[in-house]
């Protein structure tokens, strides 16, 4: 499987919600916590075109966007295919 990496807080549902996705088709992932190192923060912005939200998910060097997005492409279909190697 291709490298996830993915940027959160840990008060984000969206978080939580994404990384089980993730974990119910066996991905590991690369968490980020963006909450307390605005250092980390300005990187995920620069990497995710000047989103702010969380989670902002990458898989290889693909930005999927957030969890919406990420379901988006479970339910078509797709996220198998950006997921496997």
């Amino acid at each position: 499987m291709k490298q996830v990496t993915m940027y959160t807080t840990p008060i984000c549902g969206y978080c939580a919600a994404a990384k089980r996705l993730l974990q119910s088709k066996g991905a590991s992932y690369q968490e980020i916590d963006v909450m307390r190192d605005p250092a980390k923060r300005a990187e995920m912005m620069q990497r995710a075109n000047g989103r702010r939200t969380v989670p902002q998910i990458f898989i290889g060097d693909t930005h999927v966007g957030g969890y919406d997005d990420m379901a988006a492409l479970e339910k078509s279909g797709k996220l198998d295919a950006l997921l496997a190697a």
